[in-house]
């Protein structure tokens, strides 16, 4: 097969709605990821614009150039709109029309149409501008790191710079202010990249999606579906880590009488006082605390490299933060925790043992106090 710009052009726009028709399909199948519909949008529209590009000499200027730069804008509009989408911010809809309503409205200037180097200045401005604010968007993310991410972010941003580079070469080199530039090889050349760019461009879009689809099965894995914290299987990898780097604090809480609670009020004001000790805890637990539900009303957090008297004080501030809990709407309703506490390099369900010992004695002595596995509770163990 003869790589000619006919060829290409055709084979870019195949590709192209190929790409766009996978992005719609898997849009319509996870509406919530609204990027997919962007991009697929995307990738359709520029294909209408190739097409149209492919037509020149054939049809009106005011389709093959008009009406195709202006698609073609849109195109790139809505890919940043798609990283915006991704990354849940608004999405810029009036910024995104701009661009292909200024190229519309410059094309009703007479001197601006019959200039091909102002035509190719502005459309090279618009379009490198989009590519940059979408690489801009997906590098500036939230905290959520995705392998795809920084390869995708630069990916548009070298498209920019590429697009943008046709503006000083157009200044530097002669470019006739009117007519077709019909060199065979200048727009195979152009297909080609497009079609590259088009390729590259959907293929981490799509690899995007998926890694975050990955992250929150893993996440959901890992979540306590009541309180949204670490669940045991979590906290146990936690530990895991935790323990291989050296000593760790293990504290084990246990709301007192809670049965009681759900039996005098419901399980859903149960519920209630579960989520809210969560929440007290959070508060005042140090930073680098690893706080999860182990099941029921018992919950443990780690503290890595934490001494006995820090983890003292850290159970000692939840404790007192819990016995200030008040539920405004049950005033009467007190609620207090007993924390059981161990500390050693042994195995997570070791030191889960010495410290189940320890909240044992805690309840024996009272409840509402906190007690360190010592030498005896050790040895018992």
């Amino acid at each position: 097969m003869k790589l000619d710009a006919p060829t290409l052009v055709t084979v870019t726009v195949f590709v192209t709605v190929v790409m766009g028709a996978l992005y719609l399909l898997s849009w319509s199948q996870t509406r919530r990821t609204r990027a997919l519909g962007f991009l697929g949008a995307a990738q359709v529209i520029g294909a209408l614009a190739v097409t149209l590009f492919g037509l020149r000499g054939l049809s009106p200027d005011w389709l093959s150039v008009g009406v195709a730069n202006a698609a073609m804008l849109l195109a790139f509009g809505l890919i940043w709109g798609g990283a915006c989408s991704f990354e849940a911010r608004r999405v810029p809809a009036g910024a995104i029309a701009a661009g292909p309503l200024v190229w519309l409205a410059a094309c009703l200037v007479p001197p601006f149409a019959a200039s091909l180097g102002a035509r190719v200045i502005l459309a090279s401005a618009v379009a490198g501008l989009y590519c940059a604010l979408a690489a801009r968007t997906l590098w500036h993310h939230r905290g959520e790191r995705l392998p795809s991410r920084a390869p995708a972010a630069i990916l548009l941003a070298s498209e920019a710079l590429l697009i943008w580079a046709r503006i000083p070469a157009t200044l530097v080199l002669a470019v006739p202010p009117t007519g077709t530039p019909t060199e065979t090889a200048w727009v195979a050349a152009l297909c080609f990249l497009a079609l590259l760019y088009s390729v590259a461009v959907s293929v981490l879009f799509m690899a995007l999606a998926k890694e975050r689809l990955e992250a929150e099965q893993r996440r959901a894995a890992e979540t306590d579906p009541l309180t949204g914290i670490a669940n045991r299987r979590a906290l146990a990898a936690e530990a895991g880590r935790a323990l291989a780097a050296g000593p760790t604090a293990l504290l084990l809480f246990d709301l007192d009488h809670f049965k009681r609670v759900n039996d005098t009020f419901g399980h859903a004001v149960g519920d209630a006082v579960l989520v809210g000790f969560c929440t007290a805890a959070g508060q005042v637990l140090p930073a680098g605390a690893a706080f999860g539900r182990l099941g029921g009303e018992e919950f443990a957090c780690l503290l890595p490299g934490a001494g006995p008297a820090e983890a003292v004080a850290a159970a000692e501030s939840v404790r007192q933060a819990v016995a200030a809990m008040r539920p405004d709407l049950m005033p009467d309703l007190s609620v207090t925790v007993s924390v059981g506490i161990a500390r050693g390099s042994a195995e997570f369900e070791t030191l889960l043992g010495l410290a189940d010992r320890a909240l044992y004695q805690a309840k024996a002595q009272g409840r509402d106090r906190v007690v360190l596995a010592g030498p005896d509770l050790r040895q018992a163990a």
